[in-house]
């Protein structure tokens, strides 16, 4: 198998290990079993544990990342860029893949590289989030970052809330439900101080 197939092959069961038993519990003879490979040929391709689960984190921040991009690029009405990038986090979140547990719910944060990239997802989508509110109220840079931040951590949190509620509400109806929540809150600020 060529190499960058056999990778993607490595990266597709060890996600499956991870998310399913977490970093401590996972272990690189069920990866390599998972994957129909010798442990010697998961070791050619990462070096350790941690090498394989950064290697993973990293394409599952980007992918949070590229879809709030793509959200936000979706539209130029505010309301629906609100809407589009609520959904973008739900639609993350409810991926079968499970990949957001290695974002959001990783048990290694206190791992600085871990942290980095799990701060990587807020920091990159708040700056993107930041920009149009800058540019539509007019409020300066750190007020417009502060609740750009705010937006993102409303949307991961209720998405995940989402995900392991049982009480059942639909994905359709929870994102309606938070992206008007957050229109409401954020279309209150002026474009300008004349309107």
């Amino acid at each position: 198998m060529p190499r960058r197939e056999r990778r993607a092959q490595l990266l597709e069961s060890a996600l499956g290990v991870f998310v399913a038993s977490g970093y401590h519990a996972a272990a690189m003879d069920d990866i390599a079993e998972r994957a129909g490979v010798s442990k010697p040929v998961l070791y050619q391709h990462f070096p350790g544990k941690m090498d394989l689960y950064l290697a993973l984190l990293d394409i599952a921040c980007d992918q949070v990342i590229d879809n709030c991009r793509a959200a936000l690029a979706s539209t130029p009405d505010n309301k629906q860029r609100v809407a589009a990038t609520i959904d973008a986090f739900y639609d993350y979140v409810a991926d079968d893949n499970g990949a957001f547990r290695l974002v959001f719910e990783s048990d290694l944060t206190n791992e600085a590289a871990v942290r980095q990239l799990v701060d990587r997802v807020t920091t990159e989508c708040a700056a993107m989030i930041a920009e149009v509110i800058r540019d539509d109220t007019g409020l300066p840079d750190e007020s417009s970052r502060l609740l750009a931040v705010s937006l993102v951590g409303m949307a991961q949190v209720s998405a995940r809330f989402w995900l392991n509620d049982t009480a059942g509400i639909d994905r359709a109806d929870a994102t309606a439900l938070i992206a008007g929540l957050a229109w409401r809150g954020i279309r209150g600020y002026p474009k300008t101080d004349e309107h």
